[in-house]
């Protein structure tokens, strides 16, 4: 399997961003990692083990990138406007820096978003923000709304609001959403849901979900037994979905 290393200093962020790429062809997958993860858990949880096939043959192509969730969503030392346009820079980055070096590693032209847990808030919300660059979408475990407070769940904007939070929460954006060409190019997406039935966050799932269909979006959406929100799980969901 081929695997890069590679690391640059990120203008976006003004600091140094790491990630890993898996494979030499076939379609590209912007891969998140999850809440607080690094680039190269995946790696070490077996996951990218798991799709080893599609791998090998040549029909995905992982980009594994690095969060920074500690400084934006995370940071409880940040007042919440901090937090959220620290996201936005991480956005800027993926963006304006991951998305190019793809492009220049992969012409394939197709490109996913997929992750689990954290990671798949991270792939649905720039997916349905900017469906226009992708083919599909897949969350696993996923919470789609940071400001919602299920279980032992914190709102992660600690009761802040404003238009770029609002605008980062699909389970809130996406029911207002109007724009005939941004509908246009989501109900092109291939959009994958999956979650565990006694995970805290399958009503979300489950929300976001019938949204999407209230919009003429198509998705699916799958629960697993358990909370299967764990590596274990992700390892066998993995090659079903991305």
């Amino acid at each position: 399997m081929n695997r890069e290393y590679h690391k640059w200093f990120s203008n976006s962020l003004q600091r140094d961003m790491e990630l890993l790429i898996f494979g030499h062809q076939g379609r590209a997958v912007l891969f998140f990692p999850t809440r607080m993860a690094r680039f190269y858990d995946y790696e070490n949880w077996g996951i990218v083990e798991s799709l080893g096939t599609q791998i090998n043959n040549g029909e995905i192509q992982l980009f594994c990138v690095d969060s920074i969730d500690a400084e934006s969503f995370y940071n409880e030392n940040a007042f919440p406007s901090v937090r959220i346009d620290r996201h936005l820079s991480y956005e800027k980055y993926i963006l304006e820096e991951v998305i190019p070096f793809i492009q220049s590693k992969n012409t394939g032209g197709f490109i996913e978003t997929a992750g689990c847990s954290m990671g798949a808030y991270h792939a649905m919300n720039l997916a349905l923000k900017h469906p226009w660059l992708f083919k599909k979408a897949v969350g696993i475990s996923g919470r789609y709304d940071l400001t919602d407070a299920p279980g032992d769940f914190k709102d992660l904007l600690s009761g802040f609001r404003s238009d770029e939070v609002y605008f980062n929460m699909p389970a809130q954006y996406i029911a207002n959403l109007n724009d005939q060409e941004l509908l246009t190019s989501t109900k092109n997406l291939e959009i994958i849901l999956a979650v565990g039935e006694t995970d805290p966050f399958l009503n979300g799932n489950q929300h976001l979900s019938n949204l999407l269909w209230s919009k003429g979006v198509s998705n699916q959406f799958h629960t697993w037994g358990s909370n299967a929100h764990r590596p274990h799980y992700w390892r066998m969901m993995a090659p079903l979905y991305i």
